[in-house]
């Protein structure tokens, strides 16, 4: 069996370094995955310079997460520094390829960090922060070339060996995906045509594998906002954060699930068991 986890961590080396009270959640979350024992984490928005994580970065993670091989990849010029950023880490008996793809995105999607993936006999593990439409939607026409191109990649993965592809998608799927969809649809991450490109994503032959094992549940979601405090208190979130498997082995999936962050607003890491 094997146990994965993801996590939007909002900028590692504050979880890391840093003495505010929202390091400290961070740090109880680590301590939440520690335990967990997993085969595979991934982490989204790292925030890392180019030079990735500093040797304070690697000792602190190593003191979490002992035994694990750690690849990285950095936002770099022309794309704006300490921004985005993705890192996987996994078990060191693990036989794994690290794959930095370009897949081709507009603008400077490319340059920020957002793709890892590793590859693996017998599967693709990729990890994604997918970008944002942005304040005013003024991203939304790159975003949904990013969606495009993104889709062509996991099925050319596809066609070679299953993918198991996990991240912050930045968008909910459906209704059910957000507490207030009615007052939404004209904000990132639930545009139509952002929805639309996740469809035509899973239509290329993925699974939602936390639909697919918990059917049209209700009220269960990865992200809060940060800036309205009661959010997480009156659990008005979305579910930006997905694991998707190809359809061939969505048989396999035994769990799919969000892991509590506790009182700390923003991203909640997810988890999926596959045999």
């Amino acid at each position: 069996m094997l146990k994965l986890i993801s996590w939007n961590i909002d900028s590692l080396n504050a979880a890391l370094t840093s003495a505010s009270p929202r390091a400290q959640l961070s740090r109880d979350v680590l301590d939440t995955l520690k335990n967990e024992d997993a085969d595979i984490i991934a982490i989204q928005e790292t925030k890392l310079p180019v030079t990735g994580p500093s040797k304070k970065h690697l000792e602190a993670l190593t003191e979490y997460f002992p035994g694990y091989a750690v690849e990285w990849v950095s936002s770099e010029p022309p794309a704006r520094k300490g921004y985005a950023g993705t890192m996987i880490l996994y078990k060191e008996d693990m036989k794994a390829e690290k794959i930095v793809p370009r897949i081709g995105a507009p603008d400077t999607m490319d340059d920020e960090g957002r793709l890892l993936v590793l590859e693996t006999d017998d599967y693709y593990f990729v990890n994604v922060y997918t970008p944002n439409a942005g304040d005013g939607l003024k991203r939304l026409g790159d975003r949904q070339e990013w969606d495009k191109r993104y889709a062509d990649y996991l099925a050319e993965l596809d066609q070679k060996k299953p993918v198991i592809a996990c991240g912050d998608f930045n968008v909910a799927h459906q209704e059910i995906d957000l507490a207030h969809p009615e007052s939404n649809h004209m904000s990132a991450g639930f545009t139509d045509e952002e929805r639309e490109g996740f469809t035509n994503l899973l239509g290329r032959g993925f699974v939602d594998t936390f639909r697919y094992i918990h059917g049209d549940v209700k009220s269960v979601y990865s992200w809060w906002a940060q800036r309205i405090k009661t959010s997480k208190i009156n659990n008005s979130g979305w579910r930006i954060d997905y694991f998707l498997v190809s359809d061939r082995i969505k048989d396999r999936v035994k769990k799919s699930e969000m892991i509590s962050s506790g009182s700390r607003q923003d991203h909640t890491p997810i988890l999926l068991e596959i045999d």
